[in-house]
C-alpha cells in the first residue's frame, strides 16, 4: 500500500510541474521563441516560488500560488495557443525532464534514507516550512527563531510544490534532486541546441562528469563511497564536488538546488547574447524578466552564486549593448540588462533583504597555502585538457604569453598558473565565441579563487574551504558547458554522418542505461534500507520508539516547540525535530553557532536542555522562558539524562514504543495518544 501512495505522490509531483510549465509557455514565445517550451520548465518553478513565498509573508495559504497559472492556462486554451501539433513537436523536452527526473528517482528509491551529510539540515528545513509555511519560516533548530539566518528558499521551492501536490515530507525530500537534474537536464540540452548544429545532448554531459581524482580512486578498486567522498576532498582543506557527486550524495542542500537555476541563467543569457537584436519589444522585456527572476532567486536560494552572476549578467548585457546590431545609434534596448535587470533582480524579493539577520562575510584576504598544480588538475584537468587542445594554434602564435603563468608558478601558485594558461590564449583570441565566452569565465573563477578568499568563521585549514567550495561548482557549470560545446564541435568538424536509425537506436540504449546505472549505486544505502521513496521508512526498524513518537508528532498543528536530547552535529541527536519540522530547544549547535554566532546563547540553551532533564525544580521555568511546549523522552534522553522531571505538572500525550511525550497542560498542549 506505502508503494502505491508513493507512485500517487510522484504522479501528482510531476503533475504540478507539468501543469504550470504548461500554463506558462505560450507566454514566452515572444521571448525564447521555439525555445519557450523549454523555458518553461525552470520559468514556471522559479514562478511559483515566487508567489507562494510572497502567500507565505502575508499569511495566506500557499496553494493561491496556483491561481495565476491557472488563468494564464484558461486564458491561452480560449485564444488558441495550444495545439496538438505544437505540443507533439516540444514532446523531446518532455522525455528530457523525464529521463533526468527518473535516474535521480532510481538513485534515491535505492538510497532513499533522511539519515547521513546533510540529510538532516535538509529535511527538518523542509518538514520545518512545510508545516509552517510562513516567512521568514521556522527555525527547526532553534526554538523562537526563524530560518532568516541561512539561505532557505530552495527547500521553500520544493517544500510549497510539495504542499500543493499534497506530498508529505519525507517523500518530497527524495523528489527534489530528481526536479533539479530534469530541470537542470532542460536547460543545458537547450544551450546545445543554440550552439550545435548536431550533437546538441553532449552539454548535458556537464552533469554526468567526473574528474580525474574520480578515475583515479576508480582505476585503485575502491568502493563506490570511498571514490566519491575522495574525488572531493583532493583539495587540502577545501571540498570540491561536482553535480553527479552532489545528486548520488543524495544531500539537498542550497548549492545542489541552485544548478537548475544556474544553468537556465546561463541559457537565458546565450538567448539574450544571440537573440536580442532579433526581438520586439516585449521579446526583450520577457528575456530580462526572466534573467531579473533568475539573478534575484539567487540570494536567498544559495547566496554565494549571485556574487559570480551578478558581474556576468552585467558583462553579458554590455557585450549585448556593444555588439548590437543598432548598437551605434543606442537603439537596441540593451540598457535594460544593465539597468533595470539588476534594480528588478533586487526589487522581486525586496522585503526579505529587510529580515537577513546573517553572519555573512569578514572580508577578503589573500590565500597563503595555494593549491599544487598536481591536485589541481587532478579536479580541473579534464577542463583545463580540452582547452589547451582548442587554444594550441595560439599557443603557437602567442608563445610569450606562457610567461604570465609562468610567473604565477613561480610564485607557489601552481593551481592559478594552470588556470591561467588557457585563459590567456582564449582572451587573446578575442573571438566573440561563446564557448570561448564561457570558459574564460570559468578559468577566472579558478584564478581567483587560488589567489584570494572571502573570510567567514571557518579557520585553520579550512579557512577558504567555502570560497573553494561554493565558487568552483560555479566555475564547473561554465567550464563543463564550454567544454562540451568545444567537443561538440570537434565531433562535427569530422563530418560523421549518422543515419537516424542509430542515432534513435543510441537514444533508446541512452535511456536504458540511465535507468539501469543507478542500479550500481545501492551500495549507499549504508544498511539503512532501500526501495522506497519515504526517507524515514527505515526508523521503524532501526528506532521503532522514535518512528511511532515522529509520525505522532508530523500529524499535529498548533504553535508547537519540544526539547529533546541534544548532541554534537552529523549526529543521531536532534533528530526528532529534524524528521517532524517541529522547533527543538537547540539542535545541531554546530550550524547554529556558525549561522548565529556566540552571541546568540548556543551555550546557554544547551545547558538548559540538561537542565529541564534533570533539575525538576527549573523544567517549567526554563520551558516557559523558552516557549517550550512539550518534553520528548526516547530511548536517547533515558541514555543520555538523568531524566527528573516534575511528571505531576506536566500531561502525558504520548506513550507508545518506548518513547513519552510530556507536555505543559492547556494552551497549545497536543491532544493524549498514549496507551
Amino acid at each position: 500500500m506505502n508503494g502505491i501512495l508513493q507512485l500517487v505522490d510522484v504522479a501528482t509531483w510531476l503533475l504540478l510541474i507539468k501543469g504550470i510549465q504548461l500554463a506558462l509557455y505560450p507566454a514566452l514565445r515572444n521571448g525564447f521563441g521555439k525555445l519557450s517550451y523549454a523555458a518553461a520548465y525552470p520559468v514556471s518553478v522559479l514562478l511559483f516560488t515566487l508567489f507562494t513565498w510572497y502567500a507565505g509573508y502575508i499569511g495566506i495559504p500557499v496553494q493561491v500560488a496556483l491561481i495565476p497559472f491557472l488563468i494564464l492556462f484558461a486564458y491561452c486554451a480560449a485564444k488558441g495557443e495550444y495545439s496538438a501539433a505544437e505540443i507533439k513537436c516540444n514532446l523531446s523536452w518532455d522525455v528530457i525532464f523525464l529521463l533526468g527526473f527518473l535516474f535521480l528517482l532510481e538513485v534515491r528509491y535505492f538510497n532513499p534514507s533522511i539519515s547521513y551529510a546533510e540529510k538532516f539540515m535538509d529535511h527538518a528545513f523542509l518538514a520545518s516550512i512545510m508545516r509552517t509555511p510562513a516567512v521568514p519560516p521556522l527555525d527547526p533548530w532553534f526554538a523562537g527563531g526563524s530560518l532568516a539566518i541561512y539561505y532557505y528558499l530552495g527547500h521553500w521551492m520544493m517544500g510549497t510544490v510539495a504542499i500543493t501536490a499534497g506530498v508529505p515530507s519525507p517523500v518530497a525530500f527524495n523528489l527534489i534532486l530528481p526536479t533539479v537534474f530534469g530541470l537542470s537536464a532542460v536547460s543545458l540540452y537547450a544551450i546545445g541546441t543554440l550552439l550545435l548544429r548536431r550533437f546538441q545532448f553532449i552539454p548535458v554531459l556537464t552533469l554526468f562528469a567526473v574528474n580525474p581524482s574520480f578515475i583515479l580512486h576508480l582505476v585503485s578498486g575502491e568502493g563506490l563511497l570511498t571514490i566519491l567522498w575522495e574525488s572531493t576532498r583532493t583539495i587540502e582543506g577545501a571540498i570540491t564536488e561536482y553535480p553527479l557527486f552532489s545528486m548520488l550524495w543524495g544531500d539537498p542542500h542550497a548549492h545542489v538546488i541552485s544548478f537548475f537555476n544556474q544553468a537556465f541563467l546561463i541559457f537565458t543569457l546565450i538567448v539574450t547574447y544571440l537573440h536580442w537584436d532579433d526581438l520586439d519589444s516585449r521579446g526583450r522585456w520577457i528575456l530580462s524578466g526572466t534573467i531579473a527572476l533568475s539573478l534575484g532567486t539567487m540570494p536567498l536560494l544559495n547566496s554565494w552564486d549571485v556574487l559570480i552572476y551578478a558581474p556576468v549578467v552585467l558583462i553579458f548585457g554590455f557585450l549585448t549593448w556593444r555588439g548590437g546590431r543598432s548598437s551605434l545609434q543606442g537603439g537596441n534596448g540593451a540598457w535594460k540588462l544593465l539597468l533595470l535587470v539588476p534594480l528588478l533582480s533586487i526589487a522581486l524579493y525586496l522585503p526579505s533583504y529587510f529580515m537577513l539577520d546573517t553572519k555573512g562575510i569578514d572580508g577578503i584576504g589573500l590565500v597563503s597555502g595555494p593549491t599544487g598544480i598536481v591536485p589541481f588538475l587532478l579536479v580541473f584537468g579534464f577542463f583545463i585538457a580540452i582547452f589547451l587542445v582548442e587554444i594550441k594554434g595560439e599557443i603557437v602564435r602567442y608563445p610569450l604569453l606562457i610567461a604570465l603563468s609562468f610567473v604565477l608558478f613561480i610564485a607557489g601558485y601552481g593551481g592559478a598558473a594552470a588556470a591561467f594558461l588557457p585563459l590567456t590564449f582564449l582572451a587573446a583570441r578575442r573571438r566573440c565565441d561563446m564557448a570561448d565566452l564561457l570558459a574564460i569565465i570559468g578559468l577566472s573563477i579558478l584564478t581567483f579563487i587560488e589567489i584570494v578568499y572571502l573570510a567567514d568563521n571557518m579557520t585553520g585549514i579550512y579557512y577558504r574551504m567555502n570560497t573553494v567550495f561554493k565558487f568552483s561548482m560555479i566555475a564547473w557549470m561554465f567550464m563543463g558547458i564550454a567544454a562540451s560545446v568545444m567537443v561538440s564541435r570537434w565531433l562535427i568538424s569530422r563530418r560523421w554522418y549518422v543515419p537516424d536509425h542509430l542515432q534513435t537506436a543510441a537514444a533508446v540504449v541512452i535511456a536504458l542505461l540511465l535507468l539501469t546505472v543507478p542500479l550500481g549505486t545501492q551500495e549507499m544505502a549504508l544498511g539503512y534500507g532501500s526501495r522506497n521513496l519515504d526517507g524515514l521508512a527505515y526508523l521503524n526498524a532501526t528506532h521503532p520508539a522514535d518512528a511511532a513518537a515522529v509520525q505522532y508528532l508530523r500529524s499535529l498543528g498548533g504553535d508547537l516547540a519540544i526539547v529533546e536530547a541534544e548532541g554534537d552535529d552529523y549526529t543521531y541527536a536532534s533528530r526528532i525535530s529534524s524528521f517532524s519540522g517541529i522547533p527543538t530547544l537547540i539542535g545541531m549547535p554546530g550550524h547554529e553557532l556558525m549561522w548565529r554566532g556566540s552571541e546568540a546563547g548556543i551555550g546557554e540553551r544547551r545547558a538548559a536542555v540538561r537542565a529541564i532533564y534533570e533539575d525538576e525544580s527549573r523544567t517549567i521555568d526554563l520551558m516557559t522562558e523558552y516557549g517550550i511546549s512539550c518534553v520528548y523522552i526516547g530511548p536517547l534522553e533515558e541514555e543520555q539524562y538523568n531524566i527528573q522531571i516534575p511528571f505531576s505538572l506536566l500531561e502525558k500525550r504520548f506513550d507508545q514504543q518506548g518513547a513519552r511525550i510530556y507536555c505543559l497542560p492547556g494552551g497549545d498542549s497536543p491532544p493524549d495518544h498514549t496507551q
